[in-house]
């Protein structure tokens, strides 16, 4: 409980009056001793009403708050909370609400100021913005609840807890279901080739159109019709992707406001949508995380959600990536053919522990190695050079991309593919190379 402004006023108003007429006492100027009387009196008249007001606010009850919200967050998108208050106060009231918000939130129009009538629930709402993924809790609601005078203010701690879950940005994932696939992948960037030729797999029989190619004729079919029947092929389906992401420090830094690692799950993610609306199975493998684990491959649109609910409180750490150890963990549990997709910040020297597990993973599966670049370096290198520590920065950052592009080359010079692209950019290459791959059939 605090003194309210009211109150504050008051009583430097009295003290000034008081000190005023002391002092002309003490100067010898003539002062009604009723004038020092009433000073006083009013002093302690407004002691005894804040005293009676403190009182009478002690015993006011509380309002009871309930907070709406919704049980999942994308990270970095801003929402709306909304609490709603519930009072039994028999006079208008004016008072002040402020939620406690978990730290990783990012909150915009706290404190809240909310009128009471009486009868009536009232409610007020203010926008989050997740700034890290995980799960977090809020547990108290702060309210400032006037005195029925309006000369102090009681602080109340009310308990109200409930719970949400930051994802990843997944949201322009579910968006894109309310447009063809296609007009959605080209909104993102996404270039798809044309097919060349037919598809891998059997589709269904029809009949022959113009334009057909000649082998694509059913010849038995189309004796026992007795007109011409073509077969119609598809991309192949029933395709496995498993995705090995780095959680090491490699993947901690940041250009914007999302870090690599963040950038790299919602490039996973954006693959995984599209290679699960392609009938393909999708899995992942964790390493230099906290505890790795592997998600087997699967197919179906609930595999999205399973690796949402899998990843959204998963978070880089300052482990060096153990490229051996992972590559020996996913070769004795993929034992099919699969993409394998390595998410990760190639440095120059990782070079040989790197190139080593790759042959041994080229040996079995397609591997595609998916580095992310930082934005920062790009900069650098486009930076006018004018002074001496501008020249001694040019000359680092180009010496580090021509150690990492000696890298990229080392990698294709063994036969694996190097997509090196901006982490803002990275989900539409992957989902790209991806295509052309899959249209291609060199999966």
């Amino acid at each position: 409980m605090k003194p309210s402004r009211l109150l504050l006023i008051w009583l430097a108003l009295l003290l000034v009056i008081g000190i005023v007429l002391g002092a002309l006492r003490a100067l010898d100027v003539a002062v009604p001793s009723s004038l020092l009387s009433i000073n006083w009196g009013l002093l302690l008249a407004l002691l005894a009403l804040a005293i009676l007001d403190a009182i009478r606010l002690q015993r006011l009850p509380s309002p009871r708050v309930r907070r709406q919200m919704r049980g999942s967050l994308a990270l970095g998108r801003w929402s709306e909370v909304r609490l709603e208050v519930v009072h039994d106060f028999p006079q208008p009231l004016n008072i002040q609400v402020f939620d406690h918000v978990p730290n990783g939130l990012s909150f915009e129009n706290l404190p809240l100021s909310v009128e009471l009538q009486p009868g009536q629930h009232s409610e007020a709402g203010y926008r989050l913005r997740p700034l890290k993924r995980g799960h977090f809790t809020f547990d108290r609601c702060e309210i400032n609840l006037p005195s029925p005078l309006g000369l102090w203010s009681g602080k109340r701690l009310l308990s109200v807890t409930d719970h949400t879950r930051v994802y990843p940005d997944f949201a322009r994932l579910y968006g894109g279901q309310l447009l063809a696939v296609d007009n959605w992948l080209s909104q993102l960037g996404v270039r798809q080739r044309q097919r060349r030729g037919l598809g891998l797999e059997f589709h269904q029989l029809r009949e022959y159109r113009e334009g057909d190619s000649l082998r694509q004729i059913d010849w038995k079919a189309t004796a026992r019709q007795r007109t011409p029947i073509a077969r119609e092929y598809q991309d192949e389906r029933d395709q496995q992707i498993i995705f090995m992401l780095d959680c090491g420090r490699h993947m901690r830094s940041q250009d914007d406001e999302l870090s690599h690692f963040d950038h790299a799950l919602n490039a996973c993610l954006l693959l995984s949508y599209v290679a699960l609306r392609q009938g393909d199975a999708v899995g992942l493998s964790t390493f230099a995380s906290e505890q790795p684990f592997y998600l087997a491959p699967v197919k179906g649109t609930n595999q999205l959600n399973v690796l949402l609910n899998r990843v959204y409180n998963l978070n880089s750490t300052q482990r060096n990536a153990d490229y051996q150890a992972a590559t020996n963990q996913l070769l004795a549990r993929q034992k099919r053919r699969a993409l394998v997709v390595l998410m990760t910040n190639l440095r120059d020297e990782d070079d040989e522990e790197l190139i080593t597990a790759v042959n041994r993973l080229n040996k079995q599966h397609r591997v595609l190695v998916a580095s992310l670049k930082e934005g920062v370096l790009d900069s650098l290198r486009e930076a006018p050079v004018q002074t001496w520590s501008e020249a001694l920065s040019y000359c680092g950052t180009v010496d580090w991309l021509n150690a990492r592009a000696e890298l990229h080359e080392r990698l294709s010079a063994h036969g694996v593919s190097v997509v090196d692209a901006r982490p803002d950019r990275l989900g539409s290459t992957l989902v790209t190379r991806y295509l052309s791959w899959k249209k291609a059939g060199t999966i």
